[in-house]
């Protein structure tokens, strides 16, 4: 399995701290935000990774990043989005690196407490397919919800006024190579994006998504608000815990 970080964008919500960087180079309390995603990863076992960047400081990832020896990656690679094309659109770019296997997917300012060393492992078994990585949250008419049926996920709704269950699909996702076959056929959605729920939902209708349960906290950094609370959960709690 190979790792994929998206971390493109504009980061609009995070202006002006973002006039004159990339979101996801800003400090997330002792590290640059992309560590974190990077360190998902390579807590799982994954040792080859793409980052998928954007915007005018895409140069910047590989002075930061280098060779990824620091993280112990075997190979760190790069990929650059022009505009905002949507989270799949992104993750099309990862198609000749994946080169036949299958692909781990984080966004780039998804943090979390523990790690997804179970889910990959339940993925390897499950053999092929999506999997998907949710959390119970208070407030899940923000994200894209789940709708569960006999243990079995049979929709997703993105920000539903009425959400179907109390669960959040997190920006963690695992992926077989069928995957970039699905993205050659999305359309644009109303905002001009290929959506990764529209990925999901075509893994749903086919019969092979399943899912897991993120432990621990999770959380994005994609604004002022959710920048300083995952500082603030990283400081209290710490990150990546391999236990």
């Amino acid at each position: 399995m190979r790792g994929v970080v998206l971390a493109g964008g504009l980061g609009s919500r995070l202006y002006p701290l973002t006039k004159v960087t990339n979101k996801h180079l800003l400090p997330l309390y002792d590290k640059p935000m992309i560590y974190y995603p990077i360190e998902t990863l390579t807590n799982a076992g994954i040792d080859e990774v793409l980052v998928v960047t954007g915007g005018n400081n895409a140069g910047d990832f590989l002075r930061l990043l280098g060779n990824g020896k620091e993280f112990g990656l075997k190979r760190i690679h790069y990929a650059y989005q022009e505009g905002e094309g949507g989270i799949a659109e992104a993750l099309g770019f990862a198609e000749a690196f994946a080169e036949g296997q299958s692909i781990c997917v984080v966004l780039g300012d998804n943090i979390i407490e523990k790690n997804i060393i179970d889910a990959v492992n339940a993925y390897k078994v499950q053999g092929g397919g999506a999997r998907i990585l949710l959390k119970e949250v208070p407030d899940p008419q923000r994200f894209g919800v789940p709708a569960i049926e006999g243990g079995k996920v049979v929709r997703i709704e993105e920000k539903p006024k009425d959400p179907k269950s109390r669960y959040a699909v997190t920006g963690i996702y695992m992926y077989d190579t069928g995957v970039f076959d699905i993205i050659h056929d999305l359309k644009p959605s109303e905002r001009g994006e290929l959506e990764i729920t529209d990925v999901n939902n075509t893994y749903i209708e086919a019969g092979t998504l399943e899912w897991s349960v993120l432990d621990g906290w999770w959380t994005d950094a994609g604004t002022i608000e959710s920048l300083l609370g995952a500082g603030n959960l990283v400081a209290r709690t710490g990150a990546n815990k391999l236990s």
